[in-house]
């Protein structure tokens, strides 16, 4: 049998290692320490310390903005992982030079960005046109929801936060009065040390929510609705996702269709993204030319929206929530609804397909001002077109009664009035068809849904998805950001502007930045 020489894991080298030959030329770390030192102005952070003469030595905040970002390029998001990366990593070591910051330091420093945040970003996106990087050609905008460092139970509007405060008090009363209950049972035993926990935590709990009902408004929308409030996080927002209900904000991305460079980066505690669309566009607008096209999904779509951008003659593709349905290319999609689910039955209670009375979509309608049922007979109109009290035109059809009469469909397609009533039998299938209206070309809205469903406006929307969608791919699944663990609207639009850069820095590093002969 063939004899190896031994391999031992557990015992401990020391290993001459030369710190400034562990960044690689190429690499995100090498792109990352040439940036942070020949690129970036960081004055503004050295303005912060005043410890020139007296005072204990600072962390250098070129070291701190390094670590952060190479931490997150490598999943690590908690500052106590990041804190040990520093003492056990090579690489770490070599960024911050061997300084070894708590994760105290760390946490607070990237929690005093908020100021600094929006300038630094700026300087990296400087950066990434000097290396030709941004086209200027399209930016598509969208958003991710991401969950937050908030408990999604403390929510609720004021009503149902003192309606959770009077249950919590109930729940530490009930506590007490099975401990009575049993010391009148004769077990003279004081109230051991887990319940009385338990109950000192329900009462400052339930104390806790009435302070804030107090203290802070209620949060209103646009319509004057009031919305839930978070105890923990207020700015943040209960938003329904395709995996449950999150309790977090929606981090809005701008990318630049050329090398997919984020160009703009912000966060909203709210599911409706409409609000972002002209923050986004202006805080992209140093980046953009006038015939740099704007495209976003329907979420951020309102008349207030495309007016805004007409308005500012600002070229876009808003799409709208009918976009698909006026799509040919989609118009057999309803087949699949047809199929069953094998999970569950969507089928209302007591309702089969066989019961379902048939509807204009149940119906085929011919060029010669008939339609055809579904039993086959046919429905004639005078051609005519008449129009509702809000202008919306539509077109009548009417069957015979003796072809009605005597249809075994019948009870499908004609709702009955009673037994009594003799003009069931007297009268055919009457079906109204809505025609579309004549479009106003006046109406900037009407011009979008022209111009996104002309042939050359969905060849340019359909780049959105594959420009926009691969940065969100990178940052949750590569980078690891399932959650943002900051608090407040400030630090979470920090943490999720540092993520973007690190996106934005790896696509310097892939075009050698900082390497020899590329500046």
């Amino acid at each position: 049998m063939a004899r190896y020489k031994p391999r031992v894991r557990e015992s401990m080298l020391l290993l001459p290692v030369v710190l400034s030959e562990q960044i690689v030329p190429g690499s995100f770390a090498f792109a990352l320490d040439y940036l942070v030192d020949r690129e970036l102005d960081l004055q503004a952070l050295d303005a912060r310390f005043k410890n020139d003469i007296t005072g204990a030595s600072a962390f250098d905040p070129r070291v701190m903005l390094k670590i952060v970002l190479l931490a997150y390029s490598q999943g690590l998001i908690s500052s106590r992982s990041i804190a040990a990366a520093c003492a056990r990593n090579v690489q770490f070591m070599t960024i911050s030079g061997d300084s070894q910051p708590s994760h105290a330091h760390i946490a607070k420093f990237v929690a005093s960005l908020s100021e600094q945040i929006q300038p630094l970003f700026s300087q990296v996106l400087m950066s990434c046109d000097a290396q030709g990087l941004i086209g200027r050609d399209m930016f598509a905008i969208d958003g991710v929801k991401l969950p937050s460092n908030a408990s999604k139970e403390r929510s609720g509007t004021h009503e149902e936060l003192s309606h959770r405060a009077e249950r919590l008090d109930k729940a530490a009363d009930k506590i007490l009065a099975l401990h009575q209950a049993q010391d009148k049972a004769g077990a003279q035993e004081p109230l051991e040390a887990k319940r009385q926990a338990r109950v000192e935590a329900l009462r400052q709990e339930a104390a806790r929510t009435r302070e804030f009902v107090a203290k802070n408004p209620k949060r209103l929308n646009s319509k004057d609705q009031e919305l839930k409030s978070n105890i923990t996080d207020p700015d943040s927002a209960k938003m329904a996702t395709n995996k449950g209900v999150i309790q977090g904000y929606a981090a809005q991305a701008a990318v630049d269709s050329a090398n997919q460079i984020i160009i703009a980066a912000d966060v909203v505690g709210s599911g409706s993204e409409q609000s972002m669309l002209a923050p986004m566009i202006e805080q992209a607008k140093p980046w953009s030319d006038e015939n740099t096209l704007v495209t976003a999904d329907a979420g951020y779509h309102s008349d207030a929206n495309v007016q805004r951008l007409h308005d500012s003659s600002t070229p876009g593709l808003i799409a709208d929530n009918q976009m698909r349905k006026r799509d040919e290319r989609f118009a057999d999609q309803d087949k699949h609804k047809a199929k069953p689910d094998p999970l569950s039955c969507k089928q209302p209670t007591g309702e089969t397909p066989e019961d379902k009375h048939f509807r204009p979509k149940d119906f085929r309608f011919n060029d010669d001002n008939t339609a055809t049922c579904p039993a086959g007979q046919v429905l004639t109109s005078r051609g005519r077109i008449h129009t509702t009290a809000s202008g919306q035109p539509y077109q009548t059809y009417i069957a015979k009664a003796t072809d009605c009469g005597s249809c075994a469909l019948r009870q499908r397609c004609i709702k009955s009035r009673g037994q009594d009533d003799q003009r069931e039998v007297s009268r055919g299938r009457q079906l109204s068809r809505f025609l579309p209206k004549a479009p106003d070309l006046t109406d900037p809205s009407e011009r979008m849904r022209q111009a996104i469903d002309s042939p050359r406006g969905r060849q340019l929307y359909s780049q959105r998805i594959g420009t926009v969608e691969p940065v969100f791919a990178n940052l949750r699944h590569n980078k690891r950001l399932n959650r943002l663990n900051y608090r407040g609207q400030a630090k979470v639009r920090t943490q999720w502007s540092l993520y973007c850069m690190v996106h934005n820095i790896e696509k310097l590093s892939r075009v050698g930045f900082g390497s020899t002969g590329v500046q």
